[in-house]
Formats: C-alpha cells, sequence, structure tokens
C-alpha cells in the first residue's frame, strides 16, 4: 500500500486560494457586519496575488522540466497547467475588483442608481418586505468572495488533474458557487432565480454524463490515470466501443462547461440573468479552466484516437461558430449578443484543439487568454450603463449614441467589440490567426474555411454597435453612464491595454505560450 505523499510546494497556489475561501467562510460567520466587506476584499485580493507569484515561484523551479505530478499522481503541474492556472489568477483577481463595485446607490428623480450588482438579502423572496427592509438598511453581500474563492479552486485543479476522478471533483468545485452567484442579482430578481436554477439542473446532467464516461473509460482501460488511458489505447485493448462510448458522455460535460453546440442553450438566459459582475468572471475563467481540461483529456489520454475524435469535434466546432454567429446577429439585447458571441468563440477555440499539434496547444493558449481578458472588459462596460431607476439598460437600441455621449466609454467598447471581430491591431486577430494557422498545419483546412466566412459574418453585429453608439441619434429616454469606483475603472483600463497590446505587439505572449505547448505524459 503507498503511502499518500502531498507536494505541498507543487500544490501552494491551490491550496492559498481555498485557504483564503476557508477564511472568507470564517470571517462570514464570526466577523461584525460593518467589518466584512473590507476584510473579504482585502483577503481575496491578497490571497490571489499569493497564488500568482506561487505560479510564477513553480514555474521557475520546473523551468527546463517537462514538470512534475504531484499527490500519487491525480495532479500533475506542467508547462501548459502552470500558464492556464497563472491565467485564471489573473482574471480572478480583475473579477474579484469586479465583484467589489459597491458604488453606493445615488437618489436621483427615477429612484436609486448605483453599482452595487448583488440582492442584500439572497434568501428573501424576490419582491417581498423583507427583501425590502433589508436594501432600505443597507445590507451588503459579502458571501459572494469567499464562493468566488472556492469556483477559483475548482478551475485551478481542472486543467491540471491528472485522472478523471480529480477532473469531476474539480469540475464540482467551481460549478457549484457559480450556481450560487447566478442567482443573487439585486435587481430582476425572478430572472436571476430562473438564470440560476437552469444553470444548476443543466449543470447537474452534464457533470453526470461526464461521471459516466469517465466509468466507461474505467471499464476500457482498467484505471482512470490518463496516462494508463492512453497506454491502454496504445496496448489495442479491443473493446474500442466502450472507449468512444465514454469519450462521448465525457465530451457532454466538457462540452457544457464551454458553451459549445448543442449545450449552449443556458448561455444567453445565464449570462443575461446572473449579476454582470459574474456573468464577466464566469465567462472569462470558466472557459479558461474548461478547455484547459479539455486540451489534457484529447492531448494526454487520447492521442491516439484522434481519427475518432476529431470528425465529432469538427461538426460541433462548425454547428458552434455557425449558430453562434447567425444567432447574435438577431439579438437586440448587448448581454444576449454577448452571450452568442461567447458561444462563436468557443467554436473558433474548437478549431485550435482540433489541430491535434503543438501549434495546436500554444494557439488555444494565447486565445484563452487574450479572450478572458477582453470578455472581462466588455462586460464590465455593460454594467455601467443604466435607466434613472438602476436597471441595467441592455436593450440595443438604448445605446444609441452612447459614444457620441460619453466618447470614452463608447472607445473602450468598441475596442472590445473589434477585438471579438478578429481586426487587426487587437488581440482577437492574432488569436484567430493563430487558431487557424495551426488548425490548417492539422489538415483541418475546410475548417478554417468555415472559421473565416463566421468571422465575416461575426463582424456585422459587431461593427453595428458601434454604428449604433457613434452614428445614431440617442433616443429620448437614453440611460445614463454611471460613473464607477477606482476598482471597475481599474478593470477596463487594465483590460483595454492588454486587448490593444497583444494585438501591436503579441511575440512575448507567444514565445511564452509556444515553451507551454507540452504536456507532461
Amino acid at each position: 500500500m503507498l503511502t499518500p505523499s502531498v507536494e505541498y510546494g507543487l500544490l501552494s497556489p491551490m491550496l492559498i486560494v481555498v485557504s483564503v475561501a476557508i477564511a472568507g467562510v470564517l470571517i462570514e460567520a464570526f466577523a461584525p457586519r460593518a467589518s466584512r466587506y473590507a476584510a473579504q476584499v482585502s483577503l481575496a485580493l491578497v490571497g490571489l496575488v499569493a497564488a500568482v507569484a506561487a505560479v510564477v515561484m513553480v514555474s521557475r523551479d520546473l523551468h527546463g522540466s517537462p514538470g512534475r505530478p504531484a499527490v500519487l499522481g491525480a495532479v500533475v503541474l506542467d508547462a501548459p497547467a502552470l500558464f492556464l492556472q497563472g491565467t485564471i489568477l489573473l482574471v480572478g483577481i480583475l473579477g474579484i475588483l469586479l465583484i467589489a463595485e459597491r458604488q453606493p446607490s445615488v437618489e436621483t428623480r427615477g429612484g436609486a442608481r448605483g453599482l452595487d450588482g448583488f440582492t442584500p438579502q439572497a434568501s428573501a423572496v424576490a419582491g417581498s418586505v423583507t427583501e425590502d427592509v433589508a436594501t432600505r438598511a443597507g445590507v451588503m453581500q459579502t458571501e459572494v468572495f469567499p464562493l468566488t474563492m472556492f469556483a477559483i479552486t475548482g478551475m485551478l485543479l481542472f486543467p491540471a488533474a491528472n485522472d478523471l476522478l480529480t477532473m469531476f471533483i474539480a469540475l464540482e468545485v467551481l460549478s457549484l458557487p457559480l450556481y450560487l452567484l447566478c442567482g443573487l442579482a439585486r435587481r430582476r430578481r425572478l430572472l436571476s432565480q430562473e438564470a440560476a436554477l437552469k444553470y444548476f439542473l443543466l449543470g447537474a446532467f452534464s457533470s453526470a454524463f461526464f461521471l459516466y464516461g469517465a466509468a466507461m473509460l474505467y471499464g476500457y482501460a482498467g484505471t482512470l490515470r490518463l496516462s494508463g488511458i492512453a497506454d491502454a489505447v496504445a496496448a489495442g485493448e479491443a473493446n474500442t466501443p466502450l472507449a468512444l462510448i465514454g469519450i462521448g458522455l465525457l465530451l457532454v460535460g466538457v462540452l457544457f462547461k464551454v458553451g459549445a453546440v448543442p449545450f449552449h442553450s443556458w448561455i444567453p438566459d445565464v449570462y443575461q440573468g446572473a449579476p454582470t459582475s459574474i456573468t464577466a468572471f464566469m465567462a472569462a475563467a470558466t472557459k479558461i479552466a474548461a478547455f484547459g481540461a479539455m486540451l489534457r483529456i484529447f492531448y494526454v489520454a487520447l492521442p491516439q484516437l484522434h481519427d475518432d475524435w476529431r470528425p465529432v469535434l469538427w461538426a460541433v466546432a462548425i454547428l458552434t461558430m455557425v449558430i453562434g454567429t447567425v444567432t447574435a446577429v438577431t439579438q437586440t439585447d448587448v448581454k444576449r449578443m454577448l452571450a452568442y458571441s461567447a458561444v462563436s468563440h468557443t467554436g473558433f477555440i474548437l478549431t485550435g484543439v482540433i489541430a491535434a499539434n503543438p501549434a495546436g496547444v500554444s494557439s488555444t493558449l494565447f486565445y484563452l487568454f487574450a479572450y478572458g481578458f477582453s470578455t472581462l472588459g466588455a462586460f464590465a462596460v455593460v454594467g455601467l450603463v443604466r435607466h434613472a431607476d438602476g436597471e441595467e439598460a441592455t436593450a440595443m437600441s438604448q445605446w444609441a449614441g452612447l459614444g457620441r455621449r460619453y466618447p470614452i466609454v463608447g472607445a473602450v467598447f468598441s475596442l472590445f467589440l473589434l477585438a471579438f471581430a478578429g481586426i487587426p491591431l487587437t488581440s482577437g486577430f492574432v488569436s484567430k490567426f493563430a487558431v487557424f494557422k495551426a488548425a490548417g498545419e492539422g489538415g483541418a483546412i475546410p475548417l478554417v474555411i468555415i472559421g473565416v466566412l463566421a468571422s465575416a459574418i461575426a463582424a456585422y453585429f459587431y461593427v453595428r454597435v458601434i454604428v449604433l453608439m457613434f452614428f445614431t441619434e440617442p433616443p429620448t429616454d437614453a440611460p445614463e453612464l454611471v460613473v464607477p469606483s477606482g476598482l471597475t475603472t481599474a478593470v477596463v483600463a487594465v483590460t483595454a491595454v492588454i486587448t490593444f497590446a497583444l494585438g501591436a505587439l503579441p511575440q512575448p505572449l507567444l514565445d511564452l505560450v509556444n515553451n507551454a505547448e507540452a504536456f507532461l505524459p
């Protein structure tokens, strides 16, 4: 019997974040309500910065080596895992800043307008007297910080998991807090609760499929270890249909998390109903973690079955790009348009996975990094445009003339939209060029052609919003821009700078991802 060995140094980024999450729960239980907000924000930010430093230290210690397994091989720390962990932590820092936005409500003629996006009492029935009393008392929701830290913990473990059981545990740890966070919106409470319920029910089904797939692969290979499954495939185990069924079931769970067609139906409803800061964090970080896990499954456990899983991913990628793009064209709500945009980008990222070569890994890592920051910034801007009563103005018609009245905000949002469209001198152009180039080298030329056509169509609905903001007269009931605190301002500024910098000077990050393309077998 093997004695368990825990390599605390290698696991330090995850241990720091989960320790902060547990400390946050204790703060909620014992600290006075008046001091919780400052304590939670400070603790979360310090913990995430410390975790980033730990990722850098681990990377330096592993420099020149392919990576090291930990906890009897259940977790592996190699270059792709560390890159993804660092990206998730950086996105998490900006996400915490967005979530921490608590600019108090300002009384206007139409009511109260502020940037506190969370209900003061989640347990109260929407529209009840209890909720109204909590709102008037100025109760502040701070449970969101430990929940977010638990979600980040799962996201850090997901792409580093080296066996399917650990991967499933990570999937649940990242998902369960998000189910709760999606139902905590301050306004449109019923829509928020509906979004949380849809996400929970569909997420539970997808997790069950993932678990069934893991069981099938265990029946095929006799192990849950990814390298063990690869060895069983290489040895030519006879019961290949069992492995293919397992791969298909496993795919359902992972494709649900990345929001690929036909498992994307939750994306627009959840993105629209959740608090905008949670939408921003979830849209960026969840996709990074889930694609990291997908890369590890296909490139470590199943590379020799690529002739079997590639056709399936071809079909999924084509459907995702086409349906996501076409549906986004018809949207009249900014958040839903960005949601379907996220679906189409999932298809673009899948082209990098399908490449099945080292360039596919590096280009996917670059795309995830660039897309994560652009998405975070875009949703941060959306949360600033509000009606006089404090309701977010997400109807596209309400954004007419917004760029003429607020040129800086209009220009920044236009930058994010141009990046999504893949216009040169933005991070999106380099990202799409990289994944399409990798897919072409992997023999997926038809897929690249479809991706380019989908990108051309997608440019229409992005440019349409820019034209609406700058070349259309504002409506009589035009919404106002709520001036945020330094927290949201910092998020928008940092994401805008990264979006432009990765388009103008992408080489440093390209060099980094090229050095992080090899998984530990």
